[in-house]
C-alpha cells in the first residue's frame, strides 16, 4: 500500500518553484530541491521521476497559477483599452518585477526549449492575446492581431525597462502600453 502524501503536489511545486527560479532548470538538484519542499530527495524522486521532470512538473505548475491569475485578470478587468492595460499590470506586479525581468529569462528559455511547455505558452499567449483584443477592437480578427501586438509591447517593456531603469517597473510599462493604445487603437498619435 502506497502511503499517503503528507505534503499535496501543489504545495511541494509552489515551493519549488522558487529554488528553481534562483537556481536555473539546470542548477535544481534533487538535493536543492529537497531542502526548498523540506522532503527528502528519495520522496521527490518517487514522485516525479528524474530531475527532468521534476522541473517541467514545476514549470507546469507555473503555467496552471499564471492561467488562473490570467482568466481571474480576465473576469475582473473592465472592457475598454484602460481594462487591458489593467490585465496586464496584474500580471506582473511591481514586487517581483525585478525577479520576473532576470531569473524568469531562465525559466523562459526552459518554456521554449521543452515542446511540453512551449505548447503551454503558446496556448497561454493565444487566450491572453484574445482577452486584450476583446478589450481593444469589436471586429475579432483586429482584436487578435492588436492583442498580439499588446501583449509584445508589454514583453518588451518590461525587458526593457530591465535593461533601462529609468522608472519604476509599473511606471514604465504602464507608459509604454498607454503610449501603445494611443497610437495604435485609439490613432491619435497619427501625423497627416
Amino acid at each position: 500500500m502506497a502511503r499517503r502524501k503528507t505534503i499535496p503536489d501543489a504545495q511541494v511545486l509552489d515551493a519549488l518553484l522558487d529554488a528553481l527560479m534562483e537556481a536555473g532548470p539546470a542548477g535544481l538538484t534533487f538535493a536543492r530541491a529537497a531542502q526548498a519542499a523540506g522532503l527528502s530527495a528519495a520522496t521527490l524522486v518517487q514522485r516525479y521521476g528524474d530531475r527532468d521532470a521534476l522541473v517541467q512538473a514545476i514549470m507546469l505548475r507555473a503555467w496552471d497559477c499564471l492561467d488562473a491569475e490570467t482568466a481571474s485578470a480576465d473576469a475582473q478587468a473592465a472592457p475598454t483599452p484602460d481594462g487591458a492595460i489593467a490585465l496586464l499590470l496584474r500580471l506582473m506586479p511591481p514586487d517581483s518585477a525585478e525577479r520576473d525581468v532576470t531569473d524568469g529569462l531562465l525559466l523562459l528559455r526552459e518554456d521554449i526549449r521543452n515542446p511540453t511547455l512551449r505548447a503551454r505558452g503558446a496556448a497561454w499567449g493565444h487566450r491572453l492575446a484574445e482577452a486584450l483584443g476583446r478589450r481593444l477592437s469589436r471586429d475579432p480578427e483586429e482584436g487578435r492581431r492588436l492583442g498580439w501586438q499588446m501583449a509584445s509591447v508589454w514583453q518588451g517593456a518590461h525587458t526593457w525597462w530591465g535593461f533601462t531603469r529609468q522608472d519604476t517597473a509599473e511606471r514604465a510599462i504602464r507608459n509604454a502600453l498607454e503610449e501603445w493604445v494611443r497610437d495604435a487603437v485609439e490613432g491619435k498619435g497619427k501625423t497627416a
